[in-house]
C-alpha cells in the first residue's frame, strides 16, 4: 500500500502526485499534506496524502497513536548478503580525492563532497517496508521517512540525521552536518573548518528569502553521537520574508551545501566532473510538506535506500555515502570515511549488522 511514515506521522491514501514546476506550484497553493522527494540534480516529487495521522513514537513503521486505523506488520526483511557495486572504487575515490585538492590548489574551489552510489540486486519481490523497520530498529534517525507511491515511482526508506529545511511559523532552519568521525576525539581540525566554512554558505543560502537582519547561527559545530559515529552539527535560522514560495526557497538554497561544497558553483561542476552516475535522492530532499499549516520538515537524503529498475529491466537498491573534501584531506582517509558512513546501514540491510 502507497503511504508516507515519518518520525511523528504517517499518511496514506495518494489523492495527488506533482512532479517539477507543478510540484513546486503545489507545495506554495497553501492546502494538502504533500510527501517530497527531490533528487540531487533537482527533479523534484510531491505526492499528496488524504489521511495523515500521528505516529506512535519509538513504534515500528506504521504504528498509529491515538487512532484506530489496523496495522499490518511489516515484512521481513530478506539480507542482501551478495555483492555490492560502487560507482567508484578505492582507487577512483582517491584520484577524485587528488583532483579536488588540485583544484582547491588553482583557486577555482574551496570544499567539495565528493560521493559514490553503492548497489545491490534486488528481488522483485523484496519489499522496503521491511528494511525501513530493521533501520529504525538499528539505526534509529530523526529525519527517518519511508515514501512508497507506484504511481510517482517512489520507493526510498531514509535514516537521514541532517536537517535540510524546516519551517514552522514564519522561521526556516537548516542543521548542516559536516565532520563525522568515530568518536569525538577522533574529530580533526579539518572538520571544525569544514563545518565553518558550510555554515557561511547556508547563512548565504538562506539570506534571499530572509528577512533582512534575521539570519543566526544558533549553534556552531556541536558534536551529535548517532549510531556508530559523531557529526559535528551546526544551526542556521532566518525569518521568511513575506510571500516567499517553495521556488523561491529551493532556487536560493538548492541543492544542500553540506553535500555540495562552497563556493557552490564550483562545487558542483567538480561533482559533475569527478562523479560518474546521478545521485538521485543520495543528498536531494526527503521529507514533508504541509501546505496549509505553513510547515515543513526536509531532510537532507543522507543515510538513504532506494529502489530502482535499470535499462534493462532489472531491479536494484541503491545507497549513497560520501565526504567533504578540503585542502587538508587525506585522499586514502576520505575513502574510509565513507566506509564508516555506510558500514552500518549497509551492513544492517545485508544482515552483516544486528539491529
Amino acid at each position: 500500500m502507497d503511504h508516507a511514515t515519518f518520525a511523528d506521522r504517517t499518511a496514506h491514501g495518494v489523492v495527488d502526485v506533482r512532479r517539477g514546476d507543478d510540484a513546486l506550484e503545489a507545495l506554495s497553493a497553501g492546502e494538502g499534506f504533500w510527501a517530497v522527494v527531490a533528487t540531487f540534480e533537482g527533479a523534484v516529487t510531491a505526492v499528496r496524502f488524504a489521511h495523515v495521522e500521528p505516529r506512535m513514537p519509538g513504534g515500528p513503521a506504521g504504528a498509529l497513536g491515538e487512532v484506530s486505523t489496523p496495522v499490518t506488520p511489516p515484512p521481513a526483511w530478506r539480507p542482501l548478503d551478495g555483492d555490492w557495486h560502487t560507482s567508484l572504487d578505492r582507487d577512483a575515490y582517491v584520484a577524485a580525492v587528488q583532483e579536488v585538492r588540485s583544484r582547491i590548489a588553482a583557486g577555482t574551489v574551496y570544499q567539495v563532497n565528493v560521493c559514490r552510489v553503492v548497489s545491490h540486486r534486488l528481488d522483485d519481490g523484496a519489499d522496503l517496508d521491511g528494511l525501513d523497520s530493521l533501520l529504525r530498529q538499528g539505526n534509529p534517525a530523526p529525519h527517518a521517512a519511508r515514501i512508497r507511491c507506484a504511481e510517482a515511482g517512489l520507493d526510498v526508506v531514509c535514516a537521514s540525521p541532517e536537517l535540510y529545511l524546516g519551517v514552522r511559523d514564519g522561521r526556516v532552519v537548516s542543521r548542516p552536518i559536516k565532520g563525522t568521525a568515530p568518536t569525538a576525539e577522533q574529530l580533526l581540525p579539518k572538520d571544525h573548518a569544514e563545518n565553518v566554512m558550510i555554515v557561511d554558505l547556508v547563512r548565504n543560502d538562506l539570506s534571499p528569502v530572509s528577512r533582512p537582519g534575521t539570519v543566526s547561527v544558533d549553534e556552531l559545530c556541536v558534536v551529535e553521537t548517532h549510531p556508530g559515529l559523531v557529526h559535528l552539527v551546526s544551526t542556521v535560522s532566518g525569518r521568511l520574508r513575506a510571500g516567499t514560495t517553495w521556488r523561491d526557497v529551493l532556487a536560493a538554497a538548492y541543492p544542500p551545501g553540506s553535500v555540495s561544497g562552497a563556493p557552490k558553483s564550483s562545487a558542483l561542476q567538480a561533482i559533475a566532473d569527478l562523479e560518474p552516475v546521478p545521485r538521485g535522492p543520495y543528498c536531494g530532499a526527503v521529507g514533508w510538506v504541509d501546505a496549509g499549516a505553513d510547515a515543513a520538515e526536509l531532510a537532507v537524503g543522507i543515510r538513504t535506500f532506494w529502489a530502482e529498475r535499470d535499462a534493462g529491466g532489472g531491479r536494484w537498491l541503491r545507497f549513497g555515502t560520501g565526504a567533504g573534501i578540503t585542502w587538508h584531506s587525506d585522499p586514502v582517509g576520505e575513502w574510509r570515511e565513507t566506509e564508516l558512513k555506510a558500514a552500518r546501514l549497509v551492513g544492517l540491510a545485508a544482515g552483516a549488522v544486528s539491529p
